[in-house]
């Protein structure tokens, strides 16, 4: 076929199809690397745990080197002193609200019933039979979906077998991550290319604070919103105080979904225990908290360095809720914030806390 016989296709049509066959290559690629994620995550997640972990450990190793202490003492202090205070909080603090987690579940369930059969006597056109079904459905489609929270995970015997195997390989991986960080640096750089040293230690450097920075923070922001929250339940006279609190703390780490969902439990324990007036002061107790935490305690803590829109968190969460389940979905997030510490330095973009108004923003370093 000679060039008079082609078609003549429009320049942009050219460039869209170039551009749209380009993007299927990319999106199979990224298919199959999380195809390979989600087989192998009994080893990807320990991984990305002790990934995180040694982010916050690695600073206080060299904290003490700075102090004259040998390299090898200082990573056997931090690491044993860290497993040490993980192992106190467990043994002390988990029995102590052990016992009322049952009893949590009691009323969150009560608290249902009631809300139900609130909606079901006022004129909202759903009797109670309609809203029975209705639940039903629900919970049937959660236990259908919830399949592919647990995906790969079976109970019993299997499921224990694999915290246990991904504890003691997160435990493993941790300790030698803080104890070898410079000796896994050298090797990346060396695989990678020496000419590439300065922005890979950028990143890596950005990578680093964005985890660190994001775990501190929502440390930080969870106990902060778990000792008010707690202090108001205790003043409205709500019982389960303390499995609350520490719900509220541990929902920190879901931004935003955390929130509502523990929000929810108290307010559904209020209603039961002290009625509709305790439930609407719970609702404005947890609102007014969450108010102080977006607007003022978050940014101070978190900064810049890890800032996040919530359109972005919602998707993250989602995708790590789909593709890993509750662990993905606690992961998720952090995740998001390295990629987004990487793109700000790909698009040579400062990172780091908010700079003063009278102070020009810092140069991104490695950059020309």
């Amino acid at each position: 076929m000679s060039d008079h016989d082609r078609p003549d296709v429009p320049p942009a049509l050219r460039q869209l199809a170039a551009w749209s066959w380009r993007l299927l290559v990319v999106l199979a690629a990224v298919g199959l690397v999380l195809y390979l994620l989600i087989l192998l995550k009994v080893i990807v997640v320990p991984v990305i745990i002790a990934l995180f972990l040694a982010t916050l450990l690695v600073p206080l190793v060299h904290w003490l080197e700075g102090r004259g202490w040998p390299h090898l003492a200082a990573v056997l202090a931090v690491f044993i002193g860290a497993v040490l205070l993980l192992a106190a909080i467990i043994a002390g603090f988990i029995p102590l609200i052990g016992n009322e987690l049952g009893a949590l579940r009691q009323r969150a369930d009560e608290g249902v019933a009631e809300v139900q059969r609130f909606i079901a006597s006022r004129p909202f056109g759903l009797s109670e039979e309609d809203l029975n079904r209705y639940l039903d459905q629900a919970r049937q489609r959660f236990t259908e979906n919830s399949t592919g929270l647990t995906r790969g995970a079976v109970e019993g015997v299997t499921l224990v077998g694999e915290v246990i195997t991904g504890l003691i390989l997160c435990l493993f991986l941790t300790f030698f991550f803080v104890k070898d960080s410079e000796r896994f640096t050298h090797w990346i750089l060396d695989f990678a290319g020496r000419h590439r040293e300065g922005h890979l230690r950028e990143i890596g450097i950005r990578s680093a604070t964005a985890v660190s920075g994001y775990l501190r923070g929502q440390a930080t922001v969870g106990l902060v919103d778990a000792v008010f929250i707690g202090i108001g339940l205790a003043i409205i006279g709500v019982p389960l105080v303390v499995p609350l609190a520490f719900l509220t703390f541990v929902a920190a780490f879901l931004p935003l979904v955390g929130a509502f969902i523990a929000g929810v439990l108290a307010a559904l324990v209020a209603l039961v225990t002290k009625g509709v007036t305790a439930a609407l002061l719970v609702i404005g107790l947890t609102v007014l908290v969450q108010q102080l935490e977006g607007h003022l305690l978050a940014p101070l803590v978190l900064g810049r360095a890890v800032a996040l829109h919530p359109v972005v968190i919602i998707l993250a969460l989602a995708a790590g809720a789909i593709l890993g389940g509750i662990i993905g979905a606690f992961l998720a997030v952090p995740i998001a914030a390295v990629v987004t510490a990487v793109g700000t330095y790909l698009r040579g973009e400062p990172v780091g806390e908010p700079a003063d108004s009278e102070e020009p923003e810092p140069e991104t370093s490695g950059r020309t």
